[in-house]
């Protein structure tokens, strides 16, 4: 997956748009998991899940390093899925993929007999399959019809949301998932248009936002309308459904030693991974108590401190990359 905020499309960038972020330091944190007791031939394969599975970049690079690794990779888009599974051939007889989204990871595990696994990682936000294909309707920089659909097979367009919600609901969907303080003005334009035809192509909708938009504002904080994009967006696909699901979930099937990473790329998507793993690392005994009970401490520790960022080095290459925030928490102990 990659950087999702101000998504701009840009084909003539070619192989760097396709390098996974952060991916030697992902495998450096997670190889621990997925290295152990390596002088044991009877030892069975860990198992290393990619919740977001993308084109496959990361798990390449997991299954390069640690040669007794079976992977389940689990993708909504079953575009993306292809493309993963020829990257991927040479490990046929170590892989498992699943077209599915990220919150039904119980089920996929169950389906496959899995109880329990090594090493989870979650890569938030878009792939570059979906920011470099226009056609998806994911970038504000060419014009395309208005899908954003990582999955194109079920569900709503944006385009449908845009032409069918109420005045109220794309209002709140503006602010709540795109931060965008104009939400009220560019709701109201897009109402004016689509009562004298629906909108139905990316450069339509940027025409109105555009317009909508003060122009003083314009110039400022990047293009006027990726915030709009990211609120559709993120309603159209229900990231923020299923992301607070699938962090407990993933949490309860990691086995002890097991390590879960999480890349997000904006506050709306660090804000539960940040809680979540806040919570998995505390202890659960009451304040106050001298001593607190084996029973009631913490079932997790914390691997990265804070959220680590990309160095420089990533930046210059991959400039996608330049938002990313990337948390790790290890498993140190069963529940009571």
């Amino acid at each position: 997956m990659e950087q999702h905020e101000g998504v701009i499309a840009n084909p003539a960038a070619g192989d760097a748009l396709h390098v996974p972020v952060m991916r030697d330091r992902i495998v450096e944190l997670l190889s621990t998991s997925l290295h152990r007791r390596p002088d044991d031939p009877h030892e069975p394969h860990r198992v290393h899940v990619d919740g977001t599975l993308g084109m496959g970049g990361h798990a390449e690079a997991v299954l390069d390093a640690c040669p007794r690794v079976h992977l389940v990779g689990i993708d909504r888009d079953p575009e993306a899925l292809a493309l993963a599974k020829a990257r991927l051939s040479r490990f046929a007889d170590r892989i498992d993929l699943v077209h599915a989204v990220h919150d039904d990871l119980p089920r996929v595990l169950d389906d496959l007999g899995i109880d329990r696994v090594d090493s989870i990682l979650l890569d938030l936000g878009l792939s570059s399959l979906q920011i470099d294909h226009a056609e998806r309707g994911f970038a504000y920089s060419v014009d395309a019809p208005l899908d954003m659909r990582m999955d194109q097979t079920e569900g709503p367009t944006a385009a449908d949301l845009v032409n069918g919600a109420e005045p109220a609901e794309l209002v709140r969907i503006l602010r709540q998932w795109g931060e965008e303080r104009f939400a009220d003005r560019i709701v109201r334009a897009i109402v004016r248009r689509r009562q004298t035809a629906p909108l139905r192509t990316s450069g339509e909708l940027v025409e109105v936002i555009s317009s909508a938009v003060p122009a003083a504002a314009r110039h400022r904080g990047g293009h006027p309308a990726k915030r709009t994009f990211q609120g559709l967006r993120i309603a159209v696909n229900h990231e923020m459904d299923t992301l607070p699901r699938v962090l407990p979930e993933a949490l309860d099937r990691l086995a002890v030693g097991g390590r879960m990473a999480v890349l997000a790329y904006h506050s709306l998507e660090d804000r539960p991974v940040k809680e979540a793993f806040r919570a998995a690392c505390s202890d659960s005994a009451p304040p106050g108590l001298p001593v607190v009970p084996e029973s009631m401490s913490a079932r997790f520790v914390a691997v990265t401190h804070g959220a680590e960022r990309p160095g420089p080095d990533e930046l210059s290459t991959n400039p996608r990359s330049a938002s990313a925030r990337l948390r790790v928490i290890e498993r140190v102990k069963e529940p009571a």
